[in-house]
């Protein structure tokens, strides 16, 4: 997966990324997404590019238990968020509708940076500034989750929570 990095700092929350005062389009999230981050980078929707990646630093994703939060940078083309620590819930929402969030060493990375990322070898290559950061490979069992676009679709492809 190749993209640009979009580079948030640390304790970046589920507010900043779905903002509470935009609560009445959690009916309508295609609509949301065009305010995704809106209150951390007032352009990072009109901005991101599908596949390119959110950086950030620890904590992200932290406060309400906001589902929206990962639907909508999903639904905003970002292939990955990438930062040093996440909250607990806003990981596992994003791993259970197919968004990819990856714990790593982000401080290599510059807003701008154009990312390559292997999953499977766990490497991701800073194509702008020539540095290699090892990420631990994921469990086969979140792999075949995210390919099968998050828990729900995992469902709905093979009848039952069958991971391996």
């Amino acid at each position: 997966m190749r993209g640009k990095a979009f580079k948030f700092g640390d304790n970046i929350s589920t507010d900043h990324i779905a903002p509470g005062r935009l609560f009445h389009l959690r009916s309508n999230l295609p609509e949301f997404a065009k305010h995704v981050l809106e209150d951390a980078d007032s352009n990072f929707a009109q901005n991101v590019k599908k596949g390119d990646f959110i950086v950030a630093g620890s904590n992200f994703g932290l406060g309400s238990s906001r589902e929206h939060a990962p639907q909508i940078i999903k639904l905003a083309g970002v292939g990955a968020v990438l930062a040093k620590s996440f909250a607990r819930i806003f990981y596992r929402n994003a791993i259970n509708i197919g968004l990819l969030a990856v714990e790593c060493d982000t401080d290599s990375i510059d807003a701008g940076d154009e990312l390559d990322l292997d999953i499977e070898n766990g490497v991701i290559k800073n194509l702008t500034n020539g540095t290699i950061t090892k990420i631990e490979p994921l469990p086969p069992v979140m792999i075949k989750l995210l390919n099968d676009g998050g828990l729900v679709e995992h469902i709905k492809k093979n009848g039952d929570f069958k991971l391996i």
